[in-house]
């Protein structure tokens, strides 16, 4: 049996450079942009840099993913006739999700939910075939592949709004169809439509709470300790990064 309790030979060791916490100027970057990104859904036509859609890309690129698979594909829409084709799309599956909304029906009807015609940039992000041979963490949670593509898809978001580009994520649509309208090979997934460019402006709150539809949920109310049951043995929100989220969405809305 080979000798575990040794340290690897020099040749075979992991090099680590030494790191540590951004200055704090780079940390308040951070948290502002995390507490200033909003799902947008109203949009100039004015195009994206080329260069600007590159460093977005790349920073989706760049997400944690499961056993490394990087199950992530973009599809970008460039085509008017194909981006027509979509938003109608998405429509007809509005009208249904109002009437699966029952007494809010009427709420989901006046809801602006897509920027599909206005936004600079539409993409498609899609889960790529062949997915069943990554083993490495996903044998007992398979869907670890869609987690992996949704970091992808929020570093793309966080990114975006640094570079002053609104984004909104739109899940109204039927996956079959659209991966059969964008020709997908058998296997892959879609699983979210992009909406990409520039804004007027960002919304001081996320539109969902500007318009009543639901509420930002306490923190304290979603963090437990040790087990889950019934709010006993919860830990109190700590003094961080949690307050100067807050404290960034109140002066926006000042």
């Amino acid at each position: 049996m080979p000798d575990v309790s040794s340290s690897p030979p020099e040749s075979d060791a992991l090099e680590f450079s030494d790191c540590g916490a951004f200055d704090a100027a780079s940390r308040e970057a951070v948290y502002r942009v995390i507490g200033e990104r909003r799902d947008m859904r109203h949009f100039r036509p004015d195009p994206v840099d080329p260069g600007v859609l590159q460093r977005l890309l790349e920073a989706a690129h760049h997400a944690p993913s499961v056993g490394y698979m990087q199950p992530w594909r973009f599809l970008r829409i460039v085509d008017p006739a194909l981006r027509a084709t979509l938003h109608a799309h998405v429509s007809a599956e509005q009208e249904r999700t109002a009437e699966a909304c029952g007494k809010k029906a009427a709420e989901v009807h006046r809801l602006k939910l897509e920027g599909i015609r206005e936004a600079g940039e539409l993409l498609v992000v899609a889960l790529t075939d062949g997915r069943e041979r990554y083993v490495l963490g996903r044998r007992t949670l398979p869907e670890m592949d869609l987690c992996s593509a949704a970091c992808g898809i929020q570093n793309l978001w966080l990114a975006a709004r640094a570079e002053g580009l609104g984004m909104g994520w739109v899940s109204l649509f039927d996956p079959d169809w659209l991966a059969q309208t964008l020709h997908m090979p058998e296997g892959a997934y879609p699983m979210a439509i992009l909406c990409l460019g520039h804004v007027e402006a960002f919304y001081d709150r996320p539109m969902l709470e500007q318009t009543g539809w639901d509420q930002r949920r306490e923190l304290s109310d979603l963090v437990f300790q040790d087990r889950w049951d019934q709010g006993t043995d919860r830990v109190e929100p700590v003094p961080g990064a949690a307050q100067g989220l807050a404290a960034h969405a109140h002066e926006r809305r000042s």
